[in-house]
């Protein structure tokens, strides 16, 4: 597990104390506190945090005249920061954002829920299908390069029953399969194709309708297995 080292900055020094108590119930944390923004700004720069707790109203420097110093150096510029502050409402919330805040969190905060606040700001939530996601692409190029080569022996007439079954069964299983994973023009493009193979082999319908099908699926993979 990669900690997320968290650097905190509030003038008060209870408050340092609750965050750095209700942050280590998350062993993710690697927490660090700073009383002043002169304090954070030498902090930041030595230990390179991956992300900031920034206190909105401090003194002598407060929230965001500190995240503008982090800003203009560039050894920090980079640091996410996120404002706890007692004026959490929408215009204000939008004001720290436009700051270059990624999140805000309201004063008072609740302990038990504070790691999971910051999480939710510094680490997305891991997707569970990414990696079958992944691996269906892997699968849906494979699939096309056979697609491909049907299409072509297909354009030299060999429109026999076993390749086009073989292309229906390919088909039926990608317009099911691609549909899961979010492309539903591949599912759709896949579905349209399985029809066009039925009817061509149990009603003799046009040959040209599988055909024009068949480049239409090949379209939507190329579109969807194109670099980004």
């Amino acid at each position: 597990m990669t900690p997320i080292r968290l650097l905190h900055v509030d003038d008060e020094p209870d408050i340092r104390t609750v965050v750095e108590i209700a942050l280590s119930m998350d062993p993710v944390f690697e927490v660090r506190s700073c009383e002043s923004g002169a304090d954070a700004l030498a902090a930041a720069a030595e230990w390179q945090p991956d992300v900031m707790l920034l206190d909105v109203m401090m003194p002598v420097m407060d929230g965001p005249a500190t995240l503008a110093q982090l800003r203009a150096n560039p050894a920090t510029t980079d640091i996410p920061v996120i404002f706890m502050t007692a004026r959490a409402q929408l215009r204000e919330t939008e004001r720290f954002r436009s700051l270059g805040a990624i999140g805000v969190i309201p004063k008072p905060f609740d302990p038990m829920t504070l790691a999971a606040s910051v999480r939710s700001h510094v680490a997305p939530i891991d997707d569970p299908l990414e990696d079958l996601r992944a691996a269906f692409l892997q699968r849906l190029e494979r699939d096309a390069e056979t697609l491909a080569q049907d299409r072509a022996a297909l354009q030299q007439g060999q429109r026999l029953p076993a390749p086009l079954d073989r292309i229906k069964r390919t088909t039926h299983s990608l317009a099911g399969a691609a549909g899961v994973y979010g492309f539903a023009d591949v599912s759709d493009a896949a579905a349209a194709l399985e029809e066009a193979i039925i009817l061509e082999l149990a009603e003799g319908g046009p040959a040209n309708e599988t055909d024009r099908a068949l480049d239409g699926l090949l379209l939507q993979a190329r579109n969807v297995l194109k670099p980004s």
